[in-house]
């Protein structure tokens, strides 16, 4: 069974944009740029030609990924959300321990995710961690690097859509 894939109304408009946008305008152009490298002559030494292959291929292998994502996709309904616990939807502000200034985050699915825009995933270790955490709960955070940090969840509201 395939994992389901939390997002946002907007994260799934925008992956259908993005589909929307390889299938009808992306394959086309690839098409064409194959067809003119292929005009070149010898395909062997063409490296216009594999460049176009190569960058097709890419663009199938996202159009099967999205196709996957959109399939699976749960959207949340936010107007059914809770801001007892911070979920998939909520905007979070937290402190860690020993540090004075707060950190805030919109907590979303993985295909959302935008750290340097204050978006993390449920699925990071920061995310995962405060799940289900209400206001002054404490979060113990396993980094990457194999240190601990601790954080506490001072506010949780709706996220900004």
């Amino acid at each position: 069974m395939a994992q389901e894939i939390k997002m946002s109304a907007a994260g799934l408009k925008a992956m259908q944009e993005e589909l929307e946008y390889l299938k009808t305008v992306r394959r086309k152009e690839l098409a064409e740029e194959i067809k003119e490298a292929r005009s070149h002559g010898d395909l062997s030494e063409n490296s216009e030609y594999d460049e176009a292959k190569n960058t097709q291929g890419l663009v199938e292998n996202r159009i099967t990924e999205l196709e996957q994502m959109i399939k699976n996709a749960v959207i949340i309904d936010e107007s059914e959300l809770s801001v007892d616990n911070v979920s998939v939807g909520t905007h979070v502000t937290i402190l860690m321990t020993g540090e004075d200034e707060n950190e805030e985050y919109d907590i979303v699915g993985r295909t959302e995710a935008d750290p340097l825009n204050g978006k993390i995933s449920d699925e990071s270790p920061v995310g995962h961690a405060l799940l289900g955490k209400a206001v002054g709960d404490k979060a113990e955070v396993l980094l990457p690097t194999g240190h601990t940090v601790e954080y506490t969840v001072l506010n949780i509201t709706h996220a900004a859509g």
